[in-house]
């Protein structure tokens, strides 16, 4: 089953688990206070395929790690972004500042990225390239 990324599924339960929560707790959401089509639009096609290209596979356009060490890598970095993304979570739940927006922006785009490298899927690395820079602006022109 080379198509189907079973840890790539383990690490995006693990990150939305923290957002099912907020969503739950804090019903009214959030305030996108800035706002830009293009780059929302841009950061929704990023999210979508990172969410999707992390888990999925296409033939042709993912090659795989290129050795058990590297495998190894993807695996004790992705685990180490995990855990960080849902200790600042919980750290930072209450608190509304650049810090949070930034960090719970940087870490997974971070995640997208590196994991793309690692795993040499060229989808997963351009879904990330697009996510990454629209997140990281839209959550620090919200947070401001």
């Amino acid at each position: 089953m080379e198509w189907f990324n079973v840890f790539g599924l383990i690490f995006m339960v693990l990150i939305l688990i923290p957002n099912i929560i907020f969503a739950i707790k804090c019903k009214d959401g959030f305030d996108n206070k800035w706002n830009n089509k293009y780059v929302e639009v841009m950061e929704q096609v990023g999210r979508f395929g990172c969410f999707g290209f992390m888990i999925i596979n296409i033939p042709g356009t993912w090659f795989g790690w290129r050795s058990d060490e590297v495998f190894a890598l993807y695996l004790i970095v992705d685990a180490i972004l995990v855990l960080l993304y849902c200790a600042i979570w919980i750290i930072c739940f209450k608190k509304s500042s650049v810090f949070r927006a930034l960090a719970l922006s940087i870490i997974p785009s971070i995640l997208f990225l590196f994991s793309g490298i690692m795993s040499r899927s060229v989808l997963l690395i351009i879904a990330s390239v697009l996510f990454a820079p629209s997140h990281i602006m839209i959550s620090y022109r919200n947070a401001k």
